[in-house]
């Protein structure tokens, strides 16, 4: 392989990533503007019922794979995959019902942030933990302030994070097996979880028509788009250049949420935004490396 052609096989995925970056927070910001009529659990349902009918119609995940064979047991990787992808959404949207959407996105990161310091145990790595701890001291309600931060909505901004440590390790895990069909089978195993929770929560309003326009808006923006251009980038690009580049998350929902949302933070939350983006992205540069064997098991997905 040439180097033009090296340069090309990193570089387009990474391209992918940021596409899906920002599809993912402007899907989030239009998704909160319908929280008033089917609420948090309403709109999760919204996003990957009509998402992983999306994903049904592009990828479809039925048809007879000729580049490789799952390995015995993959199936409950793939069912992990989507019970984290069904977490991390649901909370996400519970937490944005009081969080700011720049502050949710920081806290949420919290979980793949773990991810990457989990990989490594060098004295560095104190830095970075200190400015997480630092960035969260000041999102986190420690303090008496009219900018303060819901607390149960950051507990469901961390959980979310959680889910978020879940979704990148069994992603990685389901691509390896099933290459991209792996986002439209973990897409149907959180909407069996979560239809049934936003039913109960919006009821009948959920089959408004008039609100159906948005919902494809959202399903497109938040799940379809990004989660197939995601599960490209996981299964190409190593998970330190992956945790590197989603570090900039924070502040594109933080952007999104202030352009769309008229959403304003304080100067003390967008210094706790900056030192979780600085320490995710320092974390994933002095990760240590992946051996070549790791990085050949995660660099055999499918393309789209």
């Amino acid at each position: 392989m040439s180097l033009k052609d090296k340069k090309s096989s990193v570089l387009v995925p990474i391209i992918l990533l940021l596409i899906a970056m920002l599809s993912i927070q402007g899907g989030a910001s239009l998704a909160k503007t319908l929280f008033p009529a089917v609420g948090a659990q309403g709109v999760t349902a919204y996003r990957l019922f009509l998402g992983t009918i999306i994903l049904m119609i592009f990828l479809r995940p039925w048809r007879k794979q000729t580049t490789r064979t799952p390995a015995p047991g993959a199936r409950w990787w793939l069912v992990a995959y989507g019970l984290s992808l069904g977490g991390m959404n649901l909370l996400f949207y519970m937490s944005l019902r009081t969080v700011p959407l720049g502050i949710a996105v920081a806290l949420e990161f919290i979980g793949p942030l773990a991810v990457a310091m989990c990989s490594s145990r060098r004295v560095v790595d104190f830095l970075w933990i200190g400015l997480v701890i630092v960035g969260l001291g000041l999102l986190l309600p420690l303090r008496q302030s009219v900018n303060g931060i819901d607390p149960v909505g950051a507990c469901y901004a961390l959980g979310a994070g959680f889910f978020w440590a879940l979704y990148i390790i069994f992603g990685q895990r389901a691509g390896a097996n099933y290459g991209t069909r792996s986002v439209a089978l973990g897409a149907l195993v959180a909407t069996i979880i979560a239809v049934p929770i936003g039913v109960a929560h919006a009821g009948s309003d959920l089959f408004a028509l008039s609100l159906l326009p948005v919902a494809i808006g959202v399903a497109i923006l938040s799940t379809a788009l990004p989660y197939s251009l995601e599960m490209v980038a996981l299964t190409r690009l190593p998970a330190q250049t992956f945790g590197t580049l989603t570090s900039l998350e924070p502040a594109i929902g933080a952007l999104s949420g202030l352009i769309f949302l008229n959403e304003t933070l304080s100067w003390m939350q967008w210094m706790g935004l900056f030192a979780v983006i600085v320490a995710s992205m320092g974390a994933s540069l002095t990760i240590r490396r992946k051996t070549k064997l790791e990085t050949v098991e995660i660099e055999k997905g499918d393309p789209l």
